[in-house]
């Protein structure tokens, strides 16, 4: 399996090595000081927050502590994983200016925001347009604070197949605005790395994670030939920062380390081809 060859075999210089971390709404079930102790354990790098539990929009004094006992743990606050899809907020309460507070306190670099809550085939060219303002309007303020924004690519938005992810983004009409990459559910593993190259210098972020048709949770290696080639193009995507480990199979706590293990094994062999 192959990548366009400006993804898999760009020059050693243009290589680098992104961080491998989790998102915490991997453990929804234990609190943010359990969660750091488990990716340090693993031996990850990076965590991206939630705000769904764990660092809820506009708890600036948890946000705080939560940043600071990442620190203080060795690790990096990769993101801040908004759950607001815009225009409109799911949960209801979380609003924009909240969402960028908290990510600050946070101090995180980066929220991650949704693009809507329909999919792609089925809005309307007002809603579209509606969303897209929503999105750039968020974005003008990330920006003022220092802040990036990235968008998920997932199904259910307007970011659920490549070609609508570009338009959106193009139709932004905003510096610094990126895209996050996960395998779309039910994508073959070639179709999964086809959209990573088309995506390509868009993507900022990865979530890993190896799911079935029917989102049914697999260990990373039932998609091995995939992740393998993911990790290999990611070195090259000079805007990815991190590679997220995301969900575990039957949430099992103990699946980390290994999982972390393989999906760093596979990062390093990337990084060793480089000097081949």
């Amino acid at each position: 399996m192959q990548l366009h060859p400006s993804l898999s075999e760009s020059s050693p210089e243009l290589r680098h090595r992104p961080r491998v971390g989790l998102c915490s709404v991997t453990f929804r079930k234990h609190e943010p000081q359990t969660v750091i102790d488990l990716a340090v354990e693993a031996g990850l790098e990076s965590i991206e927050w939630g705000s769904d539990v764990h660092v809820s929009a506009g708890n600036l004094k948890l946000a705080a502590r939560v940043g600071a006992q990442t620190r203080a743990a060795g690790l990096t606050v990769a993101s801040y994983g908004s759950y607001f899809r815009f225009p409109w907020s799911d949960p209801p309460g979380e609003q924009v200016n909240d969402i960028i507070d908290t990510a600050v306190a946070l101090g995180a670099p980066r929220i991650r925001v949704w693009a809507g809550p329909t999919g792609s085939a089925h809005p309307d060219s007002e809603e579209r347009a509606r969303t897209t303002q929503a999105l750039a309007e968020m974005h003008r303020k990330a920006s003022r604070a220092g802040l990036e924004t990235a968008i998920e690519f997932h199904l259910g938005t307007l970011t659920d197949t490549v070609d609508s992810t570009l338009r959106l983004l193009e139709d932004l009409d905003t510096d610094g605005a990126s895209a996050y990459w996960q395998p779309r559910i039910g994508a073959t593993d070639l179709e999964a790395i086809e959209d990573l190259r088309r995506l390509g210098d868009l993507v900022s972020t990865v979530h890993v994670f190896s799911w079935g048709a029917q989102f049914e949770r697999h260990l990373l290696d039932t998609r091995e030939e995939m992740w393998r080639e993911v990790t290999r193009s990611v070195v090259s995507l000079p805007r990815v920062t991190d590679l997220l480990l995301e969900f575990l199979p039957n949430d099992d706590d103990a699946l980390l380390e290994p999982e972390t293990r393989q999906l760093k094994g596979w990062l390093d062999e990337a990084m060793e081809r480089i000097s081949q």
